[in-house]
């Protein structure tokens, strides 16, 4: 029953029922939950301030991007060549490798194009 809960209860926390007690509990509890949000924000903070810290920098190679684009270069690798130059302080232009001469992987002849030895069925009419 109830009230044998409740004395059990008083038998157990003396101060469960007294309203000073009761007071500072809920003091407590609010205090705690205080902390925690003041916690929360200032993570929050944190977290926005690094999300607009990415941003400035997709911005900018968005904008390294365009303007190697404008002047004929390729955009790819433009950002590492960029950073390469402002670290080394040279101006000087990137000269393209040659490709090794590779051989094709398949033969030049025509059936070389023809899949499971279809062409040769084709071939046949």
């Amino acid at each position: 029953d109830i009230e044998g809960s409740v004395l059990e209860l008083c038998k157990l926390f003396p101060d469960f029922l007294e309203p000073d007690a009761v007071v500072r509990r809920q003091e407590a509890l609010a205090a705690a939950r205080l902390r925690m949000q003041e916690e929360l924000n200032a993570q929050a903070e944190r977290y926005k301030e690094k999300q607009r810290q990415l941003e400035e920098e997709r911005r900018r190679q968005k904008i390294a991007m365009w303007e190697s684009m404008q002047e004929g270069k390729s955009y790819k690798g433009n950002l590492k060549l960029n950073q390469q130059e402002v670290e080394s302080g040279a101006s000087a232009s990137a000269v393209p490798k040659s490709k090794p001469n590779k051989k094709p992987l398949r033969g030049g002849g025509h059936l070389s194009s023809c899949i499971y030895g279809l062409c040769t069925y084709f071939l046949s009419f």
